[in-house]
């Protein structure tokens, strides 16, 4: 079978998988996640025997150290992957939830009710939690998935398929409810994304150059997850150890993921205060940071930044830094430079908070807290199928009802329009 024939009966088996899947009850589907999450912890050792074949290939092809922090399964993964679907299980189904109702002049009861989107694709790179996420994600939704990992994830997502598949088909989950397209060959993206007839969305998780070739090629409608160019203005009246502990965090502790933070901008009446005293912390965690003019005044050792580190995404150990007149200069920065994913202010202002919140466009904005927090498990959503900045249907960390949709609903009495 070649490629296109693969990938074709792939996508038509999904949408007939769909169609039981949208009638599976909550007890069922809530059955199905507890029990995939099982089948993770028991077959740790499978799962981690597959992944050292796209570890080791990619230590070989030189990969980034950030990338294979995203790539690596250890034991604490694979125990998150599995708590994250038994959240997932313990959340509200919102499949067949019925809202406003209301009662029109003519008689007619008119609402809305949470459905499924039906069958969806989600094309991903490296994260093989993804894999997990993403099938227990859709499954609690009612809907179909197809994924196609990266290549240099091949041998992971493969087996974590193969593990959750034979859980849900265990427990009542409709065939082919889940599937990963096996192959690494790019033709299968290109053929995947022609099957409008049989998925009805793709969402792309991964570098900016992933996401663009998919919206260029895709017949189907995409959520576009771009880049995370996340930043965290420290105010003038920011408490400084508490700006420290956030900035901190924000770049340090996993600096390989889309929320943390690429840019720290500094109100310039606590400049010098503060740089000095962050700078230090980030030499001892191995930061490169890359400053303005005034950075530099401040800070002698840093490198000079160029008007491409202001929208660059590291995902790694170097940031760039700023100092700002005021709240307008930093909001205006990350207007021109930001990507609409995730902006932070610490402040102690009530006044500066609100605006901030309000003028900041992205799609998670916080005051006094880390950007690491703009991410599903964290927000209670369970999991996440990941970030959308795309603000049309679905903006920010995408959980349960971001993967429905709603149909209206009427009940009349004998009414005929006139």
């Amino acid at each position: 079978m070649s490629i296109k024939e693969s990938v074709l009966k792939i996508a038509q088996d999904a949408r007939h998988a769909s169609i039981g899947l949208s009638k599976l009850s909550t007890s069922v589907k809530d059955k199905a996640l507890l029990a995939m999450a099982d089948a993770l912890l028991k077959g740790a050792a499978f799962l981690k025997e597959a992944n050292t074949k796209d570890v080791d290939a990619a230590k070989a092809a030189g990969i980034s150290q950030a990338m294979l922090d995203r790539l690596t399964l250890t034991d604490k993964i694979i125990s998150g992957m599995a708590e994250s679907l038994r959240e997932v299980a313990r959340l509200p189904d919102p499949v067949g939830e019925v809202s406003k109702m209301r009662l029109r002049p003519n008689g007619l009861m008119v609402g809305r009710m949470r459905i499924p989107i039906g069958v969806i694709g989600i094309i991903y790179e490296a994260r093989p939690n993804v894999t997990a996420d993403a099938a227990g994600l859709c499954l609690k939704s009612g809907n179909a998935v197809v994924l196609r990992g990266g290549s240099e994830a091949i041998h992971s997502n493969n087996a974590i398929a193969k593990v959750l598949t034979h859980a849900a088909s265990e427990a009542g989950v409709p065939g082919r409810a889940v599937q990963v397209i096996p192959v690494a060959e790019r033709e299968a993206v290109l053929e995947m994304l022609k099957l409008e007839e049989y998925i009805d969305l793709i969402i792309p998780r991964g570098g900016e150059g992933l996401i663009r070739f998919v919206v260029e090629n895709s017949k189907i409608p995409v959520i576009k997850h771009y880049k995370g160019v996340c930043h965290v203005f420290v105010d003038e009246s920011a408490d400084i150890d508490m700006a420290e502990r956030i900035a901190l965090n924000a770049k340090v502790q996993r600096p390989g993921v889309c929320n943390a933070m690429e840019t720290l901008l500094v109100h310039k009446n606590i400049a010098a205060k503060f740089l000095p005293a962050i700078a230090a912390k980030y030499k001892d965690a191995g930061v490169e940071i890359r400053g303005c003019p005034k950075t530099r005044e401040i800070l002698k050792n840093a490198k000079a930044a160029n008007d491409e580190d202001w929208g660059a995404e590291y995902l790694d150990l170097i940031l760039a830094v700023k100092v700002v007149d005021n709240l307008d200069a930093a909001i205006e920065h990350i207007t021109k430079y930001g990507s609409l994913h995730t902006e932070s202010i610490v402040t102690e202002n009530y006044t500066n908070a609100q605006r901030f919140l309000k003028e900041v466009n992205s799609s998670t904005v916080l005051v006094n807290a880390s950007t690491r927090f703009s991410d599903g498990h964290q927000l209670g959503l369970g999991a996440e199928i990941g970030i959308s900045t795309t603000k049309i249907h679905a903006f920010g960390p995408m959980g349960l009802l971001e993967l429905t949709t709603r149909k209206f609903i009427i009940y009349g009495d004998g009414q005929i329009r006139e």
